[in-house]
């Protein structure tokens, strides 16, 4: 295909196509003539990819090039170019440098602590061994220390039903991701899965609390639509 047809099923402008294209973002197209490229589906997969970073996940166009580079790499097995790339996008919270006097080092010692407790206790030996080189870890922890030094503490036992959870949401993320065709596409698959997802996540869980709320606080007094306005006539 055409770069115009490339950007209609795309979605995406051609100046936009361009400036990726420029950027190493997507891989050149086969030349058809001196002033003119080629184009398939492996560009329309790597450019509905690259938009979902850049547009949907607000990814840097750096972080990007990262990601992409882990994606195309090899040289790693298939588990550690699913991890790599995922690693490389952004993590919220950062890392764990909250403070810098000591009661916040303290804060920040148990709240490692913990962490490896937790995943002791949940039996994830990759993450134990990750521990810290891993970006997920660290934004724990230091969400662990946020919690604790704005007084809502945390503990084990009320930690475990998370990460419970979270197995089996990555159990599902890992079906889908295995749905797709050859391990390239596994691993954009697990990308776009991870920043497309992760609003799915958040709004459910909303939803899920105020359907909880309402069932213990509010199904006596009210029902859903009681204070919505009457239909004229």
């Amino acid at each position: 295909m055409r770069l115009a047809e490339l950007s209609a099923r795309s979605g995406v402008p051609t100046a936009t196509i361009k400036y990726y294209l420029r950027e190493g973002l997507l891989p050149a197209g086969r030349r058809v003539s001196a002033t003119q490229a080629a184009y398939d589906d492996v560009h329309l997969r790597r450019l509905r990819l690259v938009r979902a970073m850049i547009q949907v996940g607000r990814v840097p166009v750096a972080t990007v090039r990262e990601v992409l580079a882990a994606v195309d790499d090899d040289s790693l097995d298939h588990h550690m170019r699913l991890g790599a790339a995922v690693w490389a996008l952004p993590h919220e919270l950062g890392g764990t440098d909250v403070t810098a006097d000591d009661d916040g080092a303290e804060v920040t010692e148990a709240a490692r602590g913990a962490v490896d407790a937790l995943l002791d206790r949940l039996d994830w030996p990759f993450a134990r061994l990750a521990g810290a080189d891993s970006p997920a870890y660290r934004t724990l922890v230091g969400a662990l220390v946020r919690l604790a030094q704005l007084g809502y503490p945390w503990d084990i036992d009320h930690l475990t039903p998370y990460g419970r959870l979270a197995e089996r949401l990555a159990v599902a993320d890992l079906d889908m991701v295995q749905g797709y065709g050859p391990a390239d596409e596994q691993v954009e698959a697990a990308i776009a899965v991870t920043v497309l997802y992760e609003p799915v996540l958040l709004s459910l869980r909303r939803l899920a609390d105020g359907e909880e709320s309402y069932r213990r606080f509010g199904e006596q007094e009210h029902a859903p639509g009681d204070d919505a306005p009457e239909a004229d006539g």
